[in-house]
């Protein structure tokens, strides 16, 4: 039975309720010697917590997109065939570009929201140069198969979940392609390809999307691999100009890191409530050794860059939780690289969908006017939320503001 399927929810909702009615029902009428009836009376009050806690469980990960079926729940799954070494640019020495065209099988998602808005679709992408075998989910914009657009190429945008999180979060709790098709129809926003890869690649850990020989190359799958595969199967603009990363939280941080990263992958980066400093999961790799945090820290990579890489940033945050990250981010920043850092109140929702729901409208017109998409229309609202008159510190100290580690997790779990 699957486990984010309707189902098992009803299952788990039928045993709540059974769970409940069996005290009421049988407390008073039990027979037999006293240690067994305190012994059933005992079990009957562990089966309804327990069922009381899963119902929970089942009800917040639904909503959340945290994990998608039992092997992530239970920490047996694993998505990486080999994960050689692959050198600093992480192709090992691979022509990408030359590699033959692979044509890819899709099938119709299934789960809650993936049929909406078009339909998303599936394939299962075995990565030919960072050795992940995971899966992919691509959502088509309204006007792809528009006989007016047959000859047209499209930007995408890679979107990326928090840890833990599921590769169906965008389109499941955030319901992006939902908000997105009206604003595509109308114009507003341009028709972007939505690709949203797997991250959640090894058991019980989050890759920080950095390449470790021996364990992962989560940097390459993301950069190389799912990017190769989608200009083999559809009619994608090329890189860097047309393609763009988003993330939340932990995948936030990876959006950053991908494009200071890869400014020959990336044009833009979105973050929302992100960190500069990998230690901000502790449950990362790239936050194991000094050397690793130092290589996978966005605001220490745009500090060190000998040339200022071409992408736009945004991000977005409430102090303590990706805004200090941001300001960092601007303060290292130079020309051409550009940085909007923008403040949100701690009333907006809190390091939750509910607050990053509501900025799918707005970071993805900030991503159509970085983009140079000039058919969409309509004003920027990516100000909103405005940044006070004086940076907001929330605790957090000079040296957490000046690494860029000032977030949620990152000043709360400093070692």
């Amino acid at each position: 039975m699957s486990l984010t399927g309707t189902p098992f929810l009803y299952t788990t909702l039928v045993l709540s309720v059974v769970a409940l009615i069996l005290p009421l029902l049988l407390w008073s009428r039990m027979r037999g010697p006293r240690p067994l009836r305190t012994a059933a009376r005992v079990l009957m009050l562990l089966f309804a917590q327990g069922t009381a806690v899963t119902l929970v469980f089942v009800l917040v990960n639904n909503e959340n997109n945290l994990y998608d079926n039992w092997a992530d729940l239970l920490g047996t799954g694993d998505h990486v065939q080999q994960a050689a070494d692959l050198g600093r640019d992480g192709t090992g020495g691979i022509a990408v570009r030359r590699l033959p065209r692979v044509a890819q099988t899709f099938t119709a998602a299934g789960g809650p929201g993936m049929r909406a808005a078009g339909g998303v679709r599936v394939t299962q992408l075995r990565g030919r140069v960072s050795g992940v075998n995971a899966e992919v989910y691509v959502w088509l914009p309204p006007q792809y198969d528009d006989p007016a657009y047959r000859h047209k190429k499209f930007p995408v945008v890679e979107l990326l979940p928090g840890y833990p999180g599921s590769a169906t979060a965008w389109f499941g709790a955030l319901r992006a392609h939902e908000q997105l098709l009206p604003l595509m129809r109308g114009g507003e926003v341009a028709p972007f390809i939505l690709v949203a890869p797997r991250t959640n690649l090894l058991a019980g850990v989050d890759t920080g999307c950095t390449n470790v020989p021996g364990q992962v190359n989560a940097d390459s799958w993301l950069s190389v691999d799912v990017p190769k595969m989608v200009m083999d199967n559809f009619r994608a603009q090329p890189a860097p100009r047309g393609w763009a990363v988003a993330g939340y939280s932990a995948g936030a941080h990876c959006a950053v890191k991908l494009a200071v990263a890869h400014p020959d992958r990336y044009r833009a980066a979105v973050s929302m409530s992100g960190y500069n400093d990998p230690i901000g999961e502790r449950n990362s790799l790239a936050a194991q050794t000094p050397a690793l945090r130092a290589a996978n820290n966005p605001y220490l990579l745009l500090r060190e860059a000998a040339e200022a890489p071409p992408v736009a940033l945004y991000l977005s945050g409430e102090s303590g939780d990706g805004y200090q990250a941001g300001m960092a981010l601007e303060s290292a920043a130079k020309a051409p690289t550009t940085v909007r850092v923008v403040f949100l109140p701690r009333s907006a929702g809190g390091h939750t969908m509910a607050l990053w729901r509501p900025q799918v409208d707005t970071v993805f017109r900030w991503l159509t006017l970085q983009m140079g998409q000039s058919r969409a229309k309509g004003p920027d609202t990516s100000v909103a939320g405005a940044t006070p008159p004086s940076p907001s510190t929330g605790g957090s100290t000079r040296e957490a503001l000046a690494s860029g580690t000032a977030s949620r997790a990152g000043a709360a779990r400093r070692p």
